[in-house]
């Protein structure tokens, strides 16, 4: 029974060793996932007060998707209105102090808008879209 009862410990020991080789692995792949991102990139931080800084993206984020309100859609897509649907942004992803990468769809189509920013906290963020991607219907 000794015997059994050590044999059970030793094989916990041993799926806990696996449990923490794989959240190390997993850790280190979210790291290389954020790469670009402003959270990981000190020098863009430093574009930044970093007292007001989350609150910052948060204005940024609000102010691209407050343009989704036009009536064409949001105007950093390009495409204006497909198949009579506007384009809406619906996800950004802000990637330092002067790009943000923004999802967007109309109707069952969707793509990414990759979009230089100027951020100043006294005046509206200025934008300008720089490339799109479009993809096809699945």
């Amino acid at each position: 029974m000794y015997k059994a009862e050590a044999r059970k410990i030793e094989i916990a020991h041993k799926r806990i060793d696996i449990v923490r080789d794989s959240l190390k692995a997993a850790k280190a792949d979210l790291i290389e996932a954020k790469y670009f991102s402003l959270e990981n990139n000190a020098d863009a931080q430093e574009y930044f007060n970093y007292k007001t800084l989350d609150k910052d993206i948060v204005r940024i984020k609000e102010e691209v998707l407050a343009l989704n309100h036009q009536e064409d859609g949001n105007p950093l897509v390009p495409y204006g209105k497909i198949n009579g649907e506007k384009c809406i942004v619906n996800k950004i992803e802000v990637l330092n102090h002067r790009w943000l990468i923004a999802e967007f769809y109309a109707g069952d189509l969707r793509g990414e808008v990759l979009v230089k920013y100027f951020f100043n906290p006294e005046k509206p963020t200025t934008f300008d879209s720089i490339e799109t991607v479009l993809y096809n219907k699945k």
